[in-house]
């Protein structure tokens, strides 16, 4: 049978981004006629001692007279009401807030908080006018592509890069010169720490972008999928910021708890009320029992402790290993840069002038074993033509140090290689 999709059935039935590539790697793998280091992954490494901390949230859960009341019943559409109180008395404290439990929205996933955002506040009004989502510098989260219903709604802008020559070191900022936010932006959104790049936004940075959108009423969602109390993935002092018209979006997702989907937004409770009721019509409520033992972590204040003692370090040292290896490996005669690592789970390299694209390296690293991912796919909404944009390679940090080493041994290796060619001629 072939169903007859309305516009938005077919927009959504196709894959976007770095799902459309993972579908070649899983190929890949399966086809099992060679062995590979595998460094696509999203995955987060299940470290036994965060493990073990939902292990014994959900013994306790298991062991309290509310299972059934979490499990069995259906609950509010804004979330488990001991979640929400324990994130508003946790974040209270920490960063001297008064939010109360009507600015807090818990999601199935951020993912399902942006695709909420994208479609109540992005696309067309009902006067017909097209509401922009802005991206205020590309590259972003490759799944920002997939949220919006109307993809013409969608709309990033080119950074600015810092580079270190010398060093082999470079970091995107916001070109501020370029950005507009206007009375035609739905929404500003943008990841800090960013996946896939591991920049981190400064505060005044993130200041600015609020004070840009401020005279025009539009909210600024600030992917924290990666930010601290958790999981606390910057390897540089950030600090979250608040109020006005952030929207402050994390999740638990590399916390630990990628398989239950809870997403956590909090801002003020005008944006908080219409992307619960959105939620409501989507699917009522995010899974109960994940927001039950979510509740028990950080209400203790587990959740922090580990993931400032274990998640936080394990990531920090791959980056690490990657860093000291190109460093040692790769032509220095060749414009190869490492994006400064500040935060997330992934490296992010760029090859300059590479004398074919980011597919065609692809392809070429994995005939030496070594699966990493192109960069197109992470700047969605970047209408532009950038040779930037086919000379990155995001590189996950979930592999071993060895394994680590190895692949980034082998990838110099293959820039050697590649780039002889194009040197020869010159």
């Amino acid at each position: 049978m072939n169903p007859a999709l309305t516009q938005f059935g077919d927009r959504m039935s196709h894959l976007t981004g770095v799902r459309a590539i993972m579908k070649d790697i899983i190929e890949t793998l399966r086809a099992g006629n060679q062995d590979f280091i595998n460094l696509s992954a999203g995955n987060p490494v299940i470290l036994p001692e965060v493990e073990q901390l939902w292990r014994e949230c959900t013994q306790d859960l298991l062991s309290s007279p509310e299972y059934g009341e979490v499990v069995c019943r259906y609950g509010s559409s804004q979330g488990y009401q001991p979640l929400i109180d324990a994130v508003v008395k946790d974040y209270n404290q920490r960063y001297g807030l008064n939010l109360t439990d009507r600015n807090v929205l818990i999601t199935p996933g951020s993912q399902s908080l942006y695709f909420l955002a994208a479609n109540a506040l992005g696309g067309y009004t009902t006067s017909g006018d097209l509401k922009q989502i802005v991206l205020p510098l590309s590259p972003d989260y490759t799944g920002y592509g997939g949220v919006p219903l109307n993809p013409e709604s969608l709309k990033a802008y080119r950074p600015s890069l810092d580079i270190d020559a010398a060093a082999h070191r470079f970091k995107y900022r916001p070109d501020f010169s370029q950005l507009e936010i206007n009375e035609n932006t739905g929404f500003v959104l943008f990841s800090r720490p960013c996946n896939p790049t591991g920049n981190v936004l400064s505060d005044e940075e993130v200041r600015k972008i609020a004070a840009l959108a401020a005279p025009h009423n539009v909210p600024v969602f600030v992917d924290s999928a990666y930010a601290p109390p958790f999981p606390a993935l910057n390897f540089t002092e950030m600090t979250p910021i608040f109020g006005g018209n952030i929207i402050h979006c994390t999740s638990l997702s590399k916390a630990g708890l990628p398989g239950e989907r809870v997403g956590i937004a909090l801002g003020d409770e005008r944006l908080i009320q219409p992307l619960e009721s959105f939620l409501t019509n989507m699917c009522l409520h995010s899974s109960r029992y994940g927001q039950a033992i979510a509740a028990r972590a950080i209400a203790s204040g587990a959740l922090v402790e580990i993931s400032e003692r274990v998640i936080r370090p394990h990531y920090q040292q791959k980056f690490a290993v990657v860093e000291e290896t190109l460093d040692r490996a790769m032509p220095q005669d060749l414009p190869w840069f490492l994006h400064r690592g500040e935060g997330s789970i992934f490296s992010w390299l760029w090859l300059k002038d590479l004398p074919m694209t980011d597919w065609e390296f692809y392809q070429v690293l994995k005939g030496e074993g070594v699966i990493v991912v192109p960069g197109s796919p992470f700047f969605p909404g970047l209408t532009e033509e950038w040779d930037h944009r086919h000379q990155c390679f995001r590189i996950s940090l979930t592999a071993s140090d060895a394994d680590l080493t190895t692949a980034m041994e082998r990838l110099a290796q293959t820039v050697a290689r590649v780039y002889q060619p194009a040197i020869a001629r010159s």
